[in-house]
């Protein structure tokens, strides 16, 4: 007889790993982050936290992610039965039409809220729902464009907090050039490892459709041009904060990262992957600690 505690139990776990809550929580801290100490050029933390307005429209960005994880486990059940056994089984404990329960309830909460705030807000995440849709149902098994559709997609909120603020500068410019491409090449690394479920699938991938060579070439050629890009925001910063040792620590990192994608054990597609993916955590940490630093210690 089944333990109904344990039951529900694993239920409630099983919808939290296809919402992929662990990963929005931390987009939500990243964006919290970036928001204030990054766009936020004027507002004091008073009236940032009294500004309801943008904590509504992070609360919508919150839903829409948790939205977008559901439907993307739906569609990518059957490779995530190779891919991720582990959190397949634990999502079996909850039937697929409850997640698509909660995909609905979630997505119409969230433009809820947006239409309260205001009709253009109610629009972006009406595309922003729309995309993450799209891009599950289409975007994700064609070449090169599911990489970039991804990577836009995971961005698409924050560049909605840019414009809200009208932030604009050669230094954010940048900024966004270097986690698109450290984004775009940790999903292309993530495409290495899950190749030939991929290929099983029909998901074209870098990986799959192009020789390791090739792959592995576009790799490090994005790696150089995130090296470059770290160069040029240290020059346009200075070494005089946090922020510029981070991204000066990032040429050595992404420097290791090159020779872990010439190396062709597998061992070495793992440890690159989760080494880029702690640095780019790093970097929302260097960004706390900076903002940190510069509001309340200067």
């Amino acid at each position: 007889m089944k333990n109904p505690l344990f039951y529900r139990f694993s239920q409630f776990i099983a919808f939290i790993m296809g919402a992929r809550v662990f990963v929005t929580l931390l987009l939500t801290f990243a964006l919290y982050v970036s928001t204030f100490f990054l766009f936020n050029q004027e507002e004091s933390l008073r009236n940032f936290v009294f500004d309801f307005r943008v904590h509504g429209i992070i609360f919508c960005t919150i839903l829409s992610i948790l939205a977008g994880g559901i439907i993307n486990q739906f569609y990518d059940r059957e490779k995530d039965q190779i891919t991720k056994p582990f959190r397949t089984r634990v999502q079996n404990f909850l039937k697929q039409k409850y997640f698509l329960y909660a995909y609905i309830a979630l997505n119409i909460f969230s433009l809820g809220i947006a239409g309260m705030i205001s009709i253009r807000v109610f629009f972006f995440f009406l595309i922003y729902q729309f995309l993450m849709w799209f891009y599950s149902h289409k975007l994700s098994k064609l070449l090169i464009i599911n990489n970039l559709t991804f990577v836009s997609l995971s961005l698409y909120p924050f560049f909605g907090m840019l414009f809200y603020y009208k932030t604009f500068s050669v230094l954010i410019f940048l900024m966004s050039i270097f986690i698109f491409l450290m984004l775009l090449i940790i999903d292309v690394l993530k495409d290495t490892l899950t190749k030939n479920a991929d290929k099983v699938f029909g998901y074209f991938t870098i990986p799959n459709y192009f020789s390791s060579t090739i792959s592995r070439t576009i790799i490090v050629i994005l790696l150089i041009l995130a090296q470059i890009c770290s160069g040029l925001i240290i020059c346009k910063m200075g070494l005089h904060s946090i922020m510029s040792y981070y991204f000066a620590a990032s040429i050595f990192i992404q420097i290791i990262s090159v020779f872990l994608v010439l190396n062709k054990a597998r061992y070495s597609k793992f440890a690159n992957l989760n080494m880029l993916r702690s640095w780019i955590f790093i970097g929302i940490i260097s960004m706390l600690a900076n903002g940190i630093h510069q509001h309340y210690f200067l």
